[in-house]
């Protein structure tokens, strides 16, 4: 998401993200999968940084 629409999600709401990715496979051609996204993810990015302990 983040590098195909430049869409940051919020930490609070990347999870969805992440299951629904892990679930696309699964589905037929004709199901759907709504991932509702909340939040900013670009006020998030130092703090997963730091965590990740990568320097920005």
């Amino acid at each position: 998401l983040c590098r195909t629409e430049g869409i940051i999600p919020a930490l609070e709401s990347a999870h969805a993200v992440a299951e629904a990715i892990k679930l696309a496979p699964t589905l037929t051609a004709d199901q759907v999968i709504l991932v509702n996204l909340s939040g900013r993810g670009d006020k998030d990015i130092f703090t997963v940084a730091d965590r990740l302990g990568v320097t920005i």
